[in-house]
């Protein structure tokens, strides 16, 4: 499942280009909000696969008990993974979210939405929504994994 980020690409064309990227967005499937249905790179690119991050800090603790801010640490640590990289954030071609509760997600999507923009401007590569009865950590309320082209 696809949640949106409310305000986001609304309207997008049926493909636009970035960076290596062709972001495929089908009419026949309505504008997506905060997600691209699809991304198509050229062969040759270096992939990166970054591990499920939650919102732990360098001493693998959970930075708050509060969803948003565990969102926006969690993406911080995907970002952060990348830049080890010698990548940016417009290279990531697709994330996986993992929340332990979707309508708590639902219920931020303008908190997140905000916090996903400041961290990924309006990059929006193809994302999928998880809902999981808990996680490694057992504070953690989001993972974020996902998989850049360098």
């Amino acid at each position: 499942m696809c949640l949106p980020f409310p305000g986001t690409h609304a309207g997008a064309p049926l493909q636009t280009r970035s960076m290596s990227f062709t972001f495929i967005n089908p009419a026949s499937l309505g504008a997506p909000r905060g997600y691209s249905n699809g991304v198509l790179t050229e062969a040759g690119g270096r992939l990166l696969f970054i591990a499920g991050q939650v919102g732990w800090d360098q001493q693998q603790k959970i930075v708050s008990a509060d969803f948003v801010e565990q969102f926006d640490r969690a993406l911080a640590n995907v970002i952060t993974v990348v830049t080890e990289a010698s990548g940016k954030p417009g290279q990531i071609a697709r994330l996986t979210v993992y929340v332990t509760d979707k309508s708590e997600y639902r219920a931020r999507t303008r908190e997140i939405g905000e916090r996903y923009r400041a961290l990924m401007g309006k990059h929006f590569p193809a994302m999928v929504l998880v809902e999981v009865k808990s996680l490694l950590d057992d504070e953690a309320k989001v993972e974020i994994e996902g998989i850049a082209v360098l």
